[in-house]
Formats: structure tokens, sequence, C-alpha cells
């Protein structure tokens, strides 16, 4: 158990380093350099399918093991973007903490928590005060008490 966890620490640094030192212009420069340089000696090599299969063979290999160590560089940066997000939630008088968890609802749900927000935000900027806005709990209310109003006075529109 811990050997793997040594391992698992070992590939979380690898991957952050090698995530920032991929993501610099020194890391562009050296790449374009190499593709320069191989394409350079295409008639030295009479431009033999050798001299192709070195740059077909070499992308392929980058590529196939970047998807993995950028995967994880990318996982480890959203899972903090999102304890930090939970963070402002929590301490956000009036925020609802039902989204604390809202990377694991599924793209339906998201979808349903989406379009109700934009219907939240068209009701925030038709409100006199444009400073003033809702947690989930005060747009249900609001919308609930509205409903209630319509109905009382008839005017409940069918949705």
């Amino acid at each position: 158990m811990e050997g793997e966890h040594q391992a698992s620490s070992f590939f979380e640094r690898f991957a952050s380093a090698v995530a920032k030192a991929t993501g610099t212009s020194t890391a562009f420069v050296l790449a374009l350099l190499a593709v320069i340089i191989w394409a350079l000696t295409g008639p030295f090599f009479g431009y033999s399918e050798s001299w192709q299969l070195v740059i077909n063979t070499g992308t392929t290999i980058v590529t196939f093991l970047m998807v993995f160590v950028i995967q994880k560089a990318q996982n480890k940066e959203s899972k903090s973007v999102q304890l930090k997000l939970n963070e402002l939630i929590a301490a956000t008088k009036g925020a609802s903490n039902r989204l604390v968890a809202a990377e694991t609802l599924t793209e339906e749900e998201l979808d349903i928590l989406y379009k109700h927000y934009c219907a939240m935000a068209e009701l925030t900027q038709k409100a006199t005060d444009l400073r003033k806005s809702h947690s989930v709990e005060e747009a249900i209310k609001d919308t609930a008490d509205k409903l209630k109003e319509e109905a009382a006075n008839g005017s409940a529109k069918p949705v």
C-alpha cells in the first residue's frame, strides 16, 4: 500500500512538472526545432519511409504519453478548483449548499440546474435593485410566492 502511494505521489509530481514544462514557450520552440531538424534531414535520408517513420513514431509516442500526464495534472487542478468553490459556497451567507457536489450530477441534472440559474439571472436583471442576488432557496420561495399570488388573482398561466 505504501509503495502504491509513493508511486502515485511520484506520478502526481511528475505529471505536474511535465504539464508545467510543456506549457512553456521553450517547450514549443524545442518541439518546433525538432520538426525543422527532421525536415532538413529529409534530403540526406532520401525522404525514405524510415525517415518518415521517425517523426510519425516519435509524435505518436509523445502524444500518447502526454494524454495521461496532462489528464492527471488536469484532474488535480479541477479538484483543487472545486474545493475552492465549495469553500466559497460554504462561506457565503445565503448561498445554497446544494451545489457543493455538483460535479457528481448527471449531464441532464446539470442542464436542469443551468436553465434554473438562467431563469434566476433573468429575474435578478428585472429586479429594481440589480445588486440583489438570490440563493436557490430564495428564488424557489419567491417563485412559489409569485405563483400563489397569481393563482389568488386568477392570472396564473398554464405551464
